[in-house]
């Protein structure tokens, strides 16, 4: 059973998930929308593993004993000014799910529930893993500056964006 204090972080952090799907998802139609293929595929998959994640926390609390909640979502509020713009919000808000992801395994472990800070590791090995991706974006944006032609370049690029095709350590 989950102690109350673990199940609401639990499903604290199933809301964090899906605001986490829901931002992927704005910033792929908003992609699409400017016809930036690549972009928007990595956008919609991105939404689509957030998901994921998402409803594996909230299985893992039913299965516990627990009541996973599914609550009302706030609209996405972004600013799409430039691409380095809304990829700096996308990694400030992975390092905001890091550190929730982290506060999770700290009250898993206070709490003595060690299955539930076994199931945990995998979040803190995938959280490194997005920060890493978006930090590797980034970059290649910075590189990229004004240059139209390498934002094309970028865009064709993204269609097949992995973390194992960067040299991100997994």
């Amino acid at each position: 059973m989950l102690s109350d204090k673990m199940q609401q972080a639990l499903n604290d952090q199933i809301r964090m998930e899906a605001e986490s799907s829901q931002i992927y998802l704005a910033m792929a139609s908003w992609a699409e929308i400017k016809g930036f293929e690549g972009i928007s595929a990595f956008m919609f998959k991105q939404s689509d593993e957030e998901r994921q994640h998402m409803l594996k926390l909230l299985k893992y609390v039913n299965q516990r004993g627990g009541e996973a909640v599914v609550s009302a979502l706030d609209e996405p509020r972004l600013d799409y000014s430039s691409f380095r713009t809304l990829f700096r919000q996308l990694y400030e808000h992975e390092v905001k799910v890091s550190a929730s992801i982290n506060e999770l395994v700290d009250i898993a472990l206070t709490g003595k529930d060690y299955a539930t800070h076994n199931f945990l590791q995998w979040y803190v090995s995938e959280q490194i893993e997005e920060e890493a991706t978006a930090k590797v974006i980034l970059d290649k944006i910075d590189l990229i500056g004004d240059d139209k032609g390498g934002l094309y370049m970028f865009d064709n690029d993204m269609k097949n964006f992995t973390a194992n095709g960067h040299n991100i350590v997994q």
